[in-house]
């Protein structure tokens, strides 16, 4: 069985992305992994090349500022690392930048791609999600966090990546996937509340068409973040990933969070319980087909 990665990034450095955690946790369970750098203003390339593992093969791209709208670009670039994958991969695992898979999960990731291998209705493997907020030590626990998403899938040309990157489709449907009992962990929401308001604020053109009035998605004033608006969080209670820990550690603000408060609607506040009672995530929009 052959397993390659695939990612992309841009100006790592610039927006404090955890891309050498990201790949460094999907190294051990492929035999490559592709990487495709955007034209940047930092130093991102040598971020990567830093990397030294033989089995990071880069590749260069420009970003088209005009597929801007809906965030689209980021499905675009992800194609375009996906197109390097060699042809004699049987699995691709897809890392965004600012997510990383624990070493916890891999016996049960190599498990299901070496049960899955030769079943070709299984288009993709769905992964369960961890999604961080302000700080290493707390969670998003809302209905507003996407609670499952693919990030393996079988190496066919005709898969392609979806609107914004998040998930993916076979000539236009939605892929076929069974579920495998493992988490990603999202960092895209720990940064230094400096760095994530830049982040947001510059990101947030990639959703706006050129000439669009600003108030669709509008800029957010102020020197950083304000991280306490957020509905609900609890606290973490597992470890971090091995390649994590470095970056946890240095950590150089502060962010406290009353878990007991519940910013929702009555309905909402109906929904969130009934999954925290039961597991299961009432109408929910899936990405994908279970089989």
């Amino acid at each position: 069985m052959k397993v390659t990665g695939f990612t992309f990034i841009r100006n790592a450095v610039k927006y404090d992305y955890p891309i050498v955690e990201a790949i460094r946790s999907i190294l051990p369970l492929c035999d490559e992994v592709i990487v495709n750098i955007g034209n940047s203003d930092d130093a991102t390339d040598a971020l990567i090349r830093a990397i030294q593992s033989s089995k990071i093969k880069i590749y260069n791209s420009i970003w088209n500022d005009e597929l801007r709208e809906g965030g689209f670009v980021l499905a675009e670039e992800t194609n375009k690392a996906l197109a390097h994958v060699s042809a004699d991969a049987d699995w691709c695992i897809y890392i965004q930048g600012d997510e990383v898979i624990h070493e916890q999960y891999y016996p049960a990731i190599r498990t299901a791609m070496e049960k899955y291998k030769d079943d070709f209705r299984v288009e993709g493997l769905l992964f369960k999600y961890v999604h961080f907020y302000a700080s290493y030590d707390y969670i998003g626990d809302s209905r507003k966090w996407y609670d499952r998403e693919i990030r393996i899938i079988r190496n066919d040309k005709s898969i392609r990546s979806y609107r914004d990157a998040q998930g993916f489709r076979k000539d236009g449907r939605k892929l076929h996937v069974k579920e495998i009992d493992a988490y990603v962990y999202h960092y895209g929401w720990v940064k230094h509340p400096s760095f994530q308001l830049k982040k947001i604020n510059d990101f947030g053109k990639l959703w706006r068409k050129e000439g669009d009035p600003e108030q669709k998605i509008p800029v957010i004033a102020g020197s950083s973040y304000d991280y306490s608006e957020i509905d609900s969080l609890e606290l973490f209670k597992g470890t971090h990933p091995a390649v994590m820990q470095d970056r946890v550690k240095s950590k150089n603000w502060s962010f406290d969070f009353d878990i007991s408060r519940k910013k929702f609607s009555l309905s909402k506040r109906i929904l969130y319980w009934i999954e925290k009672m039961t597991g299961k995530r009432l109408f929910n929009y899936e990405n994908y087909e279970r089989i």
